[in-house]
């Protein structure tokens, strides 16, 4: 879930105002409603658009994730589309610049950590795919959870270990096994929408019908 160190008091998937039962987690407010409906859970096999979404991941920790939601925009704009090789051309003068970017979380750990992945990103391209070499620990295939409530979602699994050892092996950092579960599921590498939910069949369907 995207918010992994503030549970939500209700565990168990809820009916919203729509009527559609939705797990607990989303806010009332719609650009959450809208991530969970569209985003959260729908397999990703972009290369670029998982790289924008792992250093997003990387962002969050320590604050929500409906901080992240909003600023999107304006991580996209400051971080040049999220464009890997762009990213690894910062220099000095331009992560300055992004430490005064009130629009985005100025966090200079947090910026190095993004060069480093776009780094470990182009070397990955070189040899296969980013995409590819990520999705290649679940060999290919979305993992199908049936979970009843939020008290059986862990926070990080075998596989987001692996993940995260491989990612600091290449020099990668704010890659923890936490912070790849969450990119696993915002990814769609599983499916931890609640069985309730009216998302999990969604999400199921597309695992079986799209490809890396």
């Amino acid at each position: 879930m995207p918010d992994r160190e503030k549970p939500p008091r209700v565990v168990a998937a809820v009916r919203s105002p729509d009527g559609l039962m939705r797990c607990p987690w989303p806010s009332a407010d719609p650009l959450y409603v809208a991530y969970h409906d569209e985003e959260w859970g729908v397999p990703e096999y972009d290369d670029q658009a998982m790289f924008e979404k792992l250093v997003l991941d990387a962002f969050q920790a320590g604050l929500s994730w409906i901080t992240i939601l909003r600023k999107r925009p304006a991580f996209r704009i400051a971080f040049d589309g999220f464009d890997p090789k762009k990213i690894v051309r910062w220099k000095e003068a331009k992560k300055d610049a992004l430490m005064q970017d009130a629009g985005i979380v100025r966090n200079r750990a947090k910026i190095e950590a993004t060069v480093a992945l776009a780094r470990i990103y182009l070397d990955l391209m070189e040899k296969g795919g980013f995409a590819r070499h990520l999705w290649s620990f679940v060999d290919g295939r979305p993992i199908q959870n049936a979970r009843q409530s939020m008290a059986e979602m862990p926070t990080e699994t075998d596989v987001s270990r692996a993940i995260a050892k491989d990612l600091r092996g290449r020099g990668g950092n704010f890659v923890g096994p936490t912070i790849i579960y969450a990119f696993m599921q915002a990814t769609g590498m599983v499916n931890d929408h609640l069985v309730d939910c009216c998302r999990h069949e969604v999400c199921q369907a597309l695992a079986r019908e799209l490809k890396p």
